[in-house]
């Protein structure tokens, strides 16, 4: 609904809305714990044995003999808090030189799943791998359809398994690799079997023919879906996954503008590196286009000057993409670009474990409802971490902080994602939480810093240091006293008081952190990056990591020698304070 009809959260539920949230919520979960209770996870992992055993003392094992309301409590009392610990051994049977029907079938949920999520390993050693499985009803994600919708979609994977049966005849394929990928082709029927078919598409959902999804390389990947959005002067919407990337989009447009347009004019596809292998799938659906090139030689490469995506297309409205936590960082640059009029929106909350939220009101990037297709519950932050301290929907308190907690129809079961949110009150029509997403709950450095504290405090500092684009922090310890390095890239040039935003960082760091004893670390160190660093950042990873366009996510604090080594040899200036106290720049 338009934004002005969407209702303000009420803070407090009425006894009729408990009653139907908790209908509601209850009844999902029966359908969940009968649809997964006999996959090979639950029934074979040790922390599930509780739930068995308990249920042994009702003398059955059929679910019609089983009260609803038994099941539930049995949940509630039984099932632990769990992660990927417990999910992993299971998972990894998929990835096994020959993977057999008879070894994965009914792994988490019933029958094969459609495609394997793997993380992009922003936030732990190495990627993660999330079985995902076809259900009736599921919902479609906001990403905007139409041929006049500039979408970035991959439709790359790193792997394929080939599921056998016993006499080593293939079943099925399944795709391993960006969840963002692996639901395009479940909701458009794209499968990977049929990829030779596949590449030849138009599509009907963007502007971008099916055959830009097989571009692996980043930079090439974003400027051919550039190329094919410019040579259409009605785009009404742009969808892509990360804010962040957006501004890449921004930068790589204008870095090869005068090749954009005159392959638009001349309908003769650029030779950009990656692009050989889609090149024929490509050029049947790139006519010349003259008369668009003489608008966009008329408009020029106006990038210093407010709304130039406007100026491009004039008929856009809408941007769509994940816009809250440390992806805000890029609102301001992107708002310059796009001017006043064009509504940023954000494409929901959603983790490679499970879709958890939609968008509720369209013009607040960080609010969201719950999803009545999963179960979300919350885990107190303020108590010990276990399941007694899990909150059901129905009894959150608005303006508390919890732990997302996931039981999913794709078969996690209370797992914990490790997302904190503070809950903004309850939709008055049904009586969903609406939350904020808030921060990662692990503590990621020096006992006390956040993600959330790492983030507020160097964009506190931009009216001293200059207008943050991007930014990440490694632990500095080059004067042997650990300190916060921080390694950003900022839009034109720094303030001619910039010297002094260390020393005013260190102090913001103190006030966030009421706890944080300053002695223990040294004042930070700002290094200032060669502008574009992160932009090829993102391209170093993807190549690394063989990921999608849509994994190239930068972490607010970076552990991985090979990537800090990687933005360490792209400093362009440094600022510190010496051990005298004295403020050093250079």
């Amino acid at each position: 609904m338009p934004p002005s009809q969407v209702p303000s959260p009420v803070p407090v539920l009425s006894p009729v809305l408990v009653s139907v949230l908790k209908n509601g919520v209850e009844a999902t979960m029966v359908a969940i714990i009968k649809k997964n209770r006999r996959s090979r996870y639950f029934c074979e992992s040790p922390v599930f044995a509780d739930f068995h055993n308990a249920l042994r003392n009702f003398g059955t094992d059929d679910d019609g003999g089983i009260p609803d309301n038994a099941l539930l409590e049995t949940y509630r009392t039984t099932i632990p808090l769990t992660t990927y610990d417990s999910y992993e051994p299971f998972a990894a049977k998929f990835l096994a030189e020959n993977c057999h029907e008879d070894d994965v079938r009914d792994m988490f949920s019933p029958g094969l799943p459609h495609h394997i999520a793997v993380t992009s390993s922003t936030s732990s050693p190495k990627p993660k791998l999330y079985c995902k499985y076809q259900h009736q009803g599921s919902m479609r994600h906001a990403f905007g359809d139409g041929r006049n919708t500039f979408w970035t979609f991959s439709l790359h994977y790193r792997q394929l398994v080939e599921v056998q049966n016993r006499d080593g005849d293939i079943v099925s394929t399944i795709s391993a690799g960006i969840g963002s990928s692996g639901a395009l082709r479940m909701r458009s029927r794209l499968e990977v079997e049929d990829d030779h078919l596949n590449i030849k598409l138009a599509g009907d959902w963007a502007t971008s023919p099916i055959a830009v999804g097989f571009i692996r390389d980043y930079r090439t990947f974003m400027l051919t879906h550039t190329l094919f959005a410019l040579a259409n002067s009605k785009i009404e919407t742009i969808t892509i996954i990360f804010t962040t990337s957006i501004v890449d989009m921004i930068r790589y447009m204008e870095e090869e503008w005068d090749t954009l347009i005159a392959s638009i004019e001349t309908g003769e596809l650029p030779p950009w590196e990656g692009i050989q292998h889609v090149r024929e799938y490509l050029q049947p659906h790139f006519p010349p286009r003259p008369e668009r090139a003489a608008q966009l030689r008329a408009i020029g490469k106006a990038t210093d000057q407010p709304g130039w995506l406007v100026e491009i297309w004039p008929m856009l409205k809408t941007t769509i993409s994940i816009s809250s936590g440390v992806f805000s960082v890029a609102i301001p640059k992107l708002r310059f670009y796009l001017g006043p009029d064009v509504q940023l929106r954000s494409l929901g909350f959603i983790t490679s474990e499970a879709y958890v939220g939609t968008v509720y009101d369209p013009s607040d990037l960080n609010l969201f409802k719950a999803t009545p297709q999963d179960i979300i519950e919350y885990l107190d932050v303020d108590k010990e971490e276990n399941a007694s301290n899990i909150v059901p929907p129905w009894l959150v308190e608005a303006g508390k902080h919890y732990e997302i907690v996931c039981t999913t129809r794709d078969g996690l079961w209370r797992f914990r994602l490790g997302d904190v949110v503070e809950i903004a009150g309850f939709d008055p029509t049904d009586g969903t939480p609406i939350m904020r997403y808030s921060e990662r709950r692990k503590r990621v450095c020096c006992g006390e810093l956040t993600e959330q504290r790492i983030t507020a405090a160097i964009l506190a500092v931009q009216d001293t240091l200059a207008r943050i684009v991007e930014f990440t922090a490694i632990i500095d310890g080059r004067s042997g006293i650990p300190a916060l390095g921080y390694l950003i890239e900022v839009h034109g040039e720094l303030h001619p008081e910039a010297a002094e935003a260390p020393m005013k960082l260190h102090k913001e760091l103190c006030r966030l952190n009421e706890e944080f004893d300053p002695q223990r670390m040294q004042i930070p160190t700002i290094r200032v990056l060669e502008p574009g660093t992160f932009a090829e950042y993102r391209k170093w990873k993807i190549e690394m990591s063989n990921s999608g366009a849509g994994q190239a996510k930068v972490p607010v604090l970076m552990w991985d020698d090979a990537a800090r080594e990687w933005m360490l040899a792209r400093v362009r200036t440094e600022l510190s304070v010496d051990s005298n106290g004295g403020v050093v720049q250079g």
